[in-house]
């Protein structure tokens, strides 16, 4: 009904005053869309967008070519020699 109502009301105006109408149209819709892209990035993106996000991110980090020795890794080296506690 309030298409309706709009149409006729649309149809009496004025060359002027329906370029201040399509100038409206277009604020609306242009808020419209910055409300949709307002929403983060991690919530609105498909789980492929957030990988590959994610992955062009990680290639930006610096690259230092520093790593931990192998040692670091061995279970026993974190939490010390097993048997040495009661269980």
């Amino acid at each position: 009904m309030l298409r309706d109502t709009l149409k006729q009301e649309i149809d009496q105006l004025s060359e002027s005053q329906l370029e201040k109408i399509a100038e409206f149209i277009v604020l609306v819709k242009g808020q419209t869309q910055n409300l949709a892209t307002s929403e983060p990035f991690w919530k609105r993106a498909t789980p492929t967008e957030r990988v590959k996000d994610f992955r062009e991110w990680v290639e930006q980090l610096p690259q230092t070519g520093l790593s931990f020795p192998n040692e670091a890794f061995d279970r026993e080296s974190i939490y010390g020699s097993t048997s040495t506690h009661d269980c």
